[in-house]
């Protein structure tokens, strides 16, 4: 089905684990803010659907999405969350400032999720108009804000599952 029909944030219930017991941190992009709040909105929603307790949660605000690696950064080092989602918004514009963004934090995170022992999700909107993003943070094509929370709960319980395993003798 082309991406113009579809809710992108669609979702089985039964296929996502429980996260009672998960420490999930936030950091969020405050540029294009008027997007970034419906997609902490709908990550919070979704994390607190699935049991993430409002006290093992904490959101942090940074001024661009060029900063959410950073923001991620200095959350994954206070060694208090089991997985960080980054949200931001960047709508591209009429010089190649929108793709050198892009490519940092895209590369960035990328960077996190080599060298920490936890999940970071990229929850970032990359759109060419405000009505995409829109469209994208709580309007026709779902909430990347849910998707982000849905990933960062399924990674966690991986790394979960697979550190109570013990190593497989070839």
């Amino acid at each position: 089905m082309a991406t113009s029909l579809k809710n992108l944030s669609e979702y089985n219930d039964d296929t996502i684990p429980q996260a009672d017991n998960m420490r999930i941190g936030i950091v969020v992009s405050r540029w294009n803010h008027e997007i970034t709040d419906h997609l902490l909105e709908g990550a919070v929603n979704t994390l607190q659907k699935f049991g993430v307790k409002e006290k093992n949660m904490a959101v942090e605000q940074v001024p661009g999405s060029f900063e959410l690696t950073s923001g991620a950064r200095m959350l994954a080092d206070s060694a208090q969350f089991d997985g960080i989602i980054c949200l931001g918004c960047i709508i591209q514009g009429e010089t190649p400032h929108f793709d050198y963004i892009c490519q940092g934090v895209t590369r960035g995170i990328t960077e996190l999720n080599l060298h920490y022992p936890i999940p970071f999700v990229f929850g970032v909107l990359t759109t060419a108009t405000l009505q995409q993003a829109k469209d994208r943070s709580g309007g026709r094509h779902g909430n990347k804000g849910d998707e982000a929370a849905v990933t960062a709960i399924k990674m966690i319980s991986l790394k979960k599952k697979l550190s109570e395993h013990k190593p497989i003798g070839f």
